[in-house]
């Protein structure tokens, strides 16, 4: 029974130091929104928007640092995040429709 406890531990221990691997998140652009409309990433995670709606929307950050073409439906922008902060964002088409990334530091690493 102790072998089969180690073994769970081993599995633990693989899973954890993989997550310290970067990640790609998806935001959903349907119906004039941006779904979730914040999520929290960390440092080195990529973002995906994809468009849903049937009318182009852009993603465009409040500071400029990323600005996507205007996207028909499906299709999808991209972008690394590789400096903590929060980005706040909107579509340029309409500017009622706003989101946020907040990243977060890369605990753990070297």
């Amino acid at each position: 029974m102790k072998l089969h406890v180690i073994a769970a531990l081993g599995v633990a221990v693989v899973q954890a130091a993989g997550q310290a691997c970067a990640a790609d998140i998806e935001v959903k652009i349907d119906n004039f929104t941006f779904a979730p409309q914040q999520i929290t990433v960390k440092a080195g995670d990529s973002v995906t928007w994809t468009n849903r709606d049937d009318i182009p929307h852009t993603v465009t950050s409040k500071t400029m640092a990323f600005r996507s073409k205007a996207l028909d439906t499906n299709d999808k922008f991209t972008f690394t995040f590789s400096t903590p902060g929060t980005y706040a964002y909107f579509c340029s088409l309409h500017p009622h429709m706003t989101g946020a990334v907040v990243v977060e530091a890369r605990t753990g690493e070297k």
